[in-house]
């Protein structure tokens, strides 16, 4: 099984994801995240199509050795269509799940995390075009509950 995490930056979608990691067995943990790490220091809109090329090739490596794997990551629908092209002659099934809390929720800082200005504008971007409102994929409003609450809401549509 494939589980696809979108939502905004801080809508809790690595807190979530390492949370199904520890509940779902045989499951890797792919961060998108740390594939742009690599390329840092390339303009991040040119570097999305590598990233998530790569995650493609990671996530089928993972699925084709039979482990599930979670993918936490801001997906529009054109990335979204990209990665379920790439995924979906696997023998698997893959679920989406949107993450999305209230605005202004998510514009506070959680945790141990200290959002800067441009994580701020870039949440603002985000809402502003929809990625946590899409057209693809189960919508959790996760603004009231704690990441536990949402691991268990996410579980329990997988196992029906």
């Amino acid at each position: 099984m494939i589980i696809l995490l979108n939502g905004s930056i801080n809508a809790g979608k690595s807190t979530v994801a390492k949370l199904l990691v520890e509940k779902l067995p045989n499951t890797a943990l792919l961060e998108i995240d740390a594939l742009r790490e690599m390329i840092g220091w390339m303009p991040i809109d040119q570097s999305i199509s590598i990233n998530l090329e790569n995650a493609v090739s990671i996530a089928r490596n993972f699925s084709k050795e039979g482990l599930n794997v979670v993918v936490p990551y801001p997906l529009s629908e054109k990335n979204y269509n990209f990665l379920i092209d790439g995924l979906k002659d696997l023998n698997t099934q893959i679920y989406t799940f949107t993450l999305a809390p209230k605005l202004e929720k998510t514009l506070t800082n959680r945790g141990n995390r200290e959002l800067e200005d441009s994580e701020q504008e870039r949440i603002k971007h985000h809402y502003k075009i929809g990625i946590h409102s899409p057209a693809f994929g189960e919508v959790v409003d996760n603004s009231e509950q704690t990441p536990e609450e949402t691991v268990e809401i996410i579980l329990s549509k997988i196992r029906n």
